[in-house]
């Protein structure tokens, strides 16, 4: 695995606590919110997360950073909730002068980047969800059980998260990463003890019961991919797929895994990024043929770059090896998609947001 450099700097919130963000690699920017266990400078050694830095940094810059009360970030006393995590996403990207950028969510940070993207359409080029859910579990009607399996483990946190023995811990990481090599669960359990406090642990998961983002992700307008693992023991598929049902035009990608955090040596990672990859790719917030109007296909965009450029149905078919019938059919659907009820409308619209500007290539 390639040397992932990374450049950490601090950022303030609107309530003054320090935030830590990091970037590793080149290229367009991916955003990844914040969730529970992270820290900045232990992830990079972690057989854990070292493969997913280096899989999300992959032909792109990858900004992360610690949520509030983990890794390097402050500590602070406001107490866990969704708005204050929102918030502060919205400090690091602006502390980054990020104009606009894909935005990756796992776990919980599925709930504060759907919040974010709702809220701020204009900086999100598309939004890519793994293993999260839009509701926390006592927004879920929970089972008698499940309510009582809930307050089990905060009180589990509490007793037993700042020990040197791991038993506690092991616990937690059985949710996890039920399928860890012997090496991933030690390191997952140090995390636990590394990354946060006992306290500020269990104020966390609390809060993550109270979680509820289902209208607002009726409001994200940006291209979508859910993904989900059907055995996650930490989140429920049923909620993967709850999550895709909300967001409008999402596409949902079951995994084959049992773990909540994929693993590099199972099939289902190597699936995982392959999607992703592409995604982003088709996606590509730095490109005019990517960013805007994301509603678009990608083939849709390059369509409508020839449109800006002045080419009739003839030419472009021509350059896009298709029959002129099939353009004119293309040309008619973008048209809908834009709302514009002409080919000068849709050119002024396209030229507006860049397209057309680039010389085609010989």
């Amino acid at each position: 695995m390639g040397d992932l450099r990374q450049t950490i700097r601090f950022c303030a919130t609107q309530d003054g606590a320090r935030i830590a963000y990091a970037r590793i690699g080149a290229g367009p920017p991916l955003v990844r919110a914040a969730h529970f266990l992270t820290h900045l400078e232990f992830d990079l050694q972690s057989p854990v997360w070292r493969p997913w830095l280096a899989e999300l940094s992959r032909g792109r810059t990858l900004l992360r950073y610690d949520g509030r009360g983990c890794g390097l970030s402050d500590r602070t006393a406001a107490v866990p909730a969704l708005e204050t995590w929102v918030d502060d996403l919205a400090a690091v990207v602006d502390a980054a002068k990020l104009p606009r950028f894909a935005l990756f969510g796992c776990s919980q940070g599925a709930a504060v980047s759907i919040a974010y993207a709702a809220r701020h359409p204009e900086r999100v080029s598309c939004l890519v969800l793994l293993g999260g859910y839009a509701r926390g579990l006592r927004r879920r009607d929970p089972t008698p059980e499940q309510a009582r399996e809930g307050r089990l483990l905060v009180d589990l946190i509490e007793v037993g998260w700042g020990r040197d023995t791991p038993a506690f811990r092991q616990v937690f990481t059985s949710l996890f990463i039920p399928e860890g090599t012997p090496e991933q669960v030690g390191w997952f359990n140090e995390l636990q003890r590394l990354s946060t406090s006992a306290a500020h642990a269990a104020r966390t998961i609390e809060a993550f019961g109270d979680i509820d983002v289902s209208d607002l992700a009726g409001r994200v307008a940006c291209p979508t991919l859910v993904l989900h693992a059907r055995g996650d023991a930490r989140v429920p598929f049923e909620e993967g797929r709850f999550l895709a049902g909300r967001i409008p035009g999402a596409r949902f990608v079951p995994l084959e895994s049992r773990n909540h955090i994929l693993l590099e040596h199972e099939p289902a990672f190597a699936a995982c990024f392959a999607e992703i990859g592409a995604f982003l790719h088709e996606h590509d917030a730095s490109s005019p043929l990517g960013g805007a109007f994301g509603g678009l296909t990608r083939g849709e965009r390059e369509l409508l770059d020839l449109l800006a450029r002045g080419l009739d149905n003839l030419q472009i078919a021509a350059h896009l090896g298709l029959s002129e019938k099939t353009v004119r059919n293309k040309v008619s659907a973008v048209f809908a998609k834009l709302e514009v009820a002409s080919r000068a409308q849709a050119i002024v619209r396209a030229r507006e947001a860049g397209f057309g500007a680039k010389p085609l290539p010989r």
